[in-house]
């Protein structure tokens, strides 16, 4: 009888693990809209997170980064944006929410990601009645972003880097001179042998990426001031939308997407494939950020071509985390400029 009573105990914990998590709290609003659900992009469930208090607000399309990080568990961090915004925050396929390893390696491509961009803003602005949308794509998602607008600007109102990538070679030497640097003037003998054991761009070596981040995440990179992401751990254990299994499931899905794509992530050279884009286009850039140096975000911005307007707003108290280490200006700028200056 107690071993019955103990595998039902069991039954029930795991159906817990994985059911907590699977809901967004409710918006206090007539109009509003407050779901998490999965759809299916090119051919994949995938999760997205839906909120806004009032369903005729312009939709932003949120891009997370990593190379699949996923941002869901981050979003009860934004919240203000849902007055302005109906918010649609992706995990990716292969992040977070969406990982799965059956998740066939051949269809982890850009090409793929930027078909499923697509495929969600076609839906997303069939079910709400919209023309166009926001685009916000945050380092990773800032590749995805940049040749989403290139292909189809029609669909977008304005387009936002956050933690721009422009040329990914440079960006890994950059970065690691930068940890090099860092770690010569700390003397800090341990990260100096690993580092010197390793060379960027890191082409088919991604453990060797892996060692450049942790060193890049002590020395202040990601996060500034901090040597740790003990911050980003504790934010992401207080999402309502997240359950264990699915903070579990982070890294490896991180790891899985890095895999897969980090190669051909290695091609990316927007100063010579978008030297222009037809959108007003907005740079958000931490003034400490060494994930994706800013001096290379900054001097693409001043390539850039783009008709309709290009602005570059610095965060000052940042890394590459801008969205959460100064999230009220973050969305205070997106909300009281990028809207009103852009909004048809």
């Amino acid at each position: 009888m107690k071993k019955m009573q103990l595998m039902v105990l069991c039954a029930a914990l795991v159906m817990l693990l994985f059911s907590c998590g699977t809901a967004t709290p409710a918006i206090a609003s007539e109009t509003g809209i407050a779901v998490l659900e999965r759809i299916m992009l090119g051919g994949v469930l995938q999760w997205v997170l839906i909120r806004g208090v009032n369903t005729a607000n312009p939709l932003l399309l949120f891009l997370h980064g990593g190379p699949g990080t996923p941002a869901i568990p981050f979003e009860h961090e934004m919240r203000d944006l849902e007055k302005a915004f109906t918010v649609v925050i992706w995990d990716q396929r292969g992040a977070g929410k969406s990982y799965n390893s059956t998740i066939p390696k051949q269809t982890m491509n850009i090409g793929q990601f930027v078909s499923d961009t697509h495929e969600l803003i076609q839906l997303l602005l069939a079910r709400f009645k919209q023309e166009k949308l926001y685009l916000v794509g945050h380092s990773w998602g800032s590749v995805l972003g940049v040749l989403t607008v290139q292909k189809y600007p029609e669909l977008i109102s304005a387009y936002v880097g956050v933690g721009q990538i422009a040329d990914m070679t440079e960006n890994e030497r950059l970065s690691y001179e930068f940890v090099l640097q860092k770690a010569r003037e700390s003397g800090n003998r341990e990260a100096i042998t690993e580092l010197k054991n390793i060379h960027p761009p890191y082409k088919g070596n991604t453990a060797a990426l892996m060692v450049e981040r942790k060193w890049l995440g002590k020395f202040g990179g990601v996060l500034y001031g901090e040597s740790d992401f003990d911050k980003l751990i504790d934010m992401a254990k207080a999402s309502p939308e997240y359950s264990l299994v699915d903070l579990l499931n982070i890294e490896p899905g991180s790891l899985f997407t890095t895999q897969c794509v980090w190669d051909e992530l290695l091609t990316i050279n927007f100063f010579t494939q978008a030297p222009s884009l037809d959108v007003p286009v907005y740079f958000f850039l931490g003034r400490h950020d060494y994930t994706t140096p800013f001096v290379l975000a900054e001097k693409y911005f001043h390539q850039l071509k783009a008709k309709k307007g290009k602005h570059l707003i610095w965060f000052e108290k940042s890394a590459h985390i801008i969205i959460l280490e100064e999230s009220q200006k973050f969305m205070s700028l997106l909300m009281t400029k990028v809207l009103p200056e852009t909004r048809e």
